[in-house]
């Protein structure tokens, strides 16, 4: 059997590709500037730090900020909630399946 492919992101964290997360969907982006100021741990974080964290460019968190983008893929949502001190669903919603759909077996026999 093979493992299953894994990346590291910026904070050495194994991600598995093989079960990637839905596109998650910002739901204020008012509310993540707040949160960025006063974190769960006290201590403020800045755009570069987060993308860092996230795995992504500093660029995407300033476009969710600006409302130029509204998504983040799944494993970088669930990065930034996290080091922001929160759960991800205060700040993001799932826009797709978070489980892979099943085909039904008679599908498959014909």
């Amino acid at each position: 059997m093979l493992e299953p492919f894994t990346r590291k992101n910026t904070l050495n964290t194994e991600v598995n590709v093989d079960e990637e997360l839905p596109p998650y969907l910002l739901v204020d982006r008012d509310l993540l500037r707040t949160v960025m100021k006063r974190t769960g741990n006290g201590r403020p974080t800045n755009t570069r730090e987060l993308a860092a964290t996230a795995g992504v460019a500093h660029g995407v968190i300033g476009e969710l900020l600006t409302g130029v983008r509204d998504t983040l893929p799944g494993e970088a949502a669930h990065a930034v909630a996290r080091r922001i001190g929160v759960d991800v669903l205060i700040l993001f919603i799932p826009t797709g399946r978070s489980v892979p759909a099943t085909v039904a077996p008679e599908a498959v026999a014909s």
